[in-house]
């Protein structure tokens, strides 16, 4: 019977939350162990159900750098990383589309689908999702920056009661351009700020941002993410994912976070309890 009481405590103390976020629109940036290791998988893609069922509108954007890294390297094609981006040619553009588009993507969206979870894989391609051009001049080849986000492409698909994969494949607007490769975080946080999310999460292979001994740093404003980069605890591959968050809430997103994707669940301990997990970035 008590465990019976624990279970009926719990689904109320998640109920003002629920009630809190019952029609708004959640970005999720997927990736890490949360999206390689099997069981997590599957408890991510019930994350999303739930989320569904409660009236959460979640839009998923997805990496895939550990499986275009993997491929590269199975084609003796190099890879190279400046600040946590990856340099990419035009002959390694064609493997991250593919690796992308053609296999994360339906990977994650049928996954989401036998869940019973009306999902639709895109990438920024179609449609003329995501516009890009070449990051700083083309020093990274083809990785680009965005230049604009058609937030009708999501707005309609949420209307509709879709579920959006989001591919981070942006479009030249030029015939025959393969296309560039744009960093996931990057994604996550321009379509937010287009859609008015109300919140974005990032998954990943940390409990959050961490200090230099190692301890949580549970809130971050602007000047610390300066203060952090600046004396080295910030840095590497968490570097777009900071700047992404401070982007998302200076651009209109009520919070972002950063969460430990290899916790189960992750997603519903930050939405769906007081204490919440990972850093929370706020605009002060």
């Amino acid at each position: 019977m008590k465990i019976k009481q624990n279970k009926i405590s719990t689904l109320l103390d998640a109920l003002p939350y629920i009630k809190q976020f019952y029609g708004k629109t959640i970005v999720i940036k997927y990736g890490g162990s949360a999206q390689t290791d099997e069981k997590l998988k599957q408890k991510f893609a019930l994350d999303i159900s739930l989320l569904v069922l409660v009236g959460i509108r979640p839009v998923i954007v997805h990496g895939g750098g550990a499986k275009i890294s993997s491929m590269l390297e199975a084609l003796d094609i190099k890879s190279s990383f400046v600040n946590g981006h990856r340099v990419t040619c035009k002959q390694s553009m064609k493997i991250v589309e593919m690796v992308l588009s053609g296999s994360v993507n339906k990977e994650i969206t049928s996954l989401l689908n036998y869940h019973d979870v009306k999902a639709i894989g895109i990438s920024g391609k179609d449609s003329n999702l995501i516009k890009a051009t070449a990051k700083d001049n083309s020093v990274y080849g083809f990785t680009g920056d965005i230049t604009d986000i058609d937030n009708k492409v999501i707005d309609n698909l949420l209307f509709d009661g879709f579920v959006p994969v989001v591919a981070p494949i942006g479009y030249s607007g030029e015939l025959s351009h393969p296309g560039f490769n744009i960093n996931a975080d990057k994604v996550a946080s321009q379509i937010a700020i287009a859609i008015k999310a109300d919140k974005v999460l990032f998954l990943t292979d940390t409990k959050g941002v961490l200090d230099k001994d190692g301890k949580l740093l549970n809130s971050l404003d602007k000047q610390d993410v300066q203060n952090y980069k600046k004396d080295g605890t910030i840095a590497g591959g968490m570097i777009p994912k900071v700047d992404s968050c401070i982007e998302a809430i200076y651009g209109g997103v009520n919070k972002a976070h950063i969460i430990d994707g290899r916790v189960e669940h992750s997603i519903l301990l930050e939405l769906f309890t007081s204490d919440g997990v990972g850093t929370q970035f706020l605009k002060r």
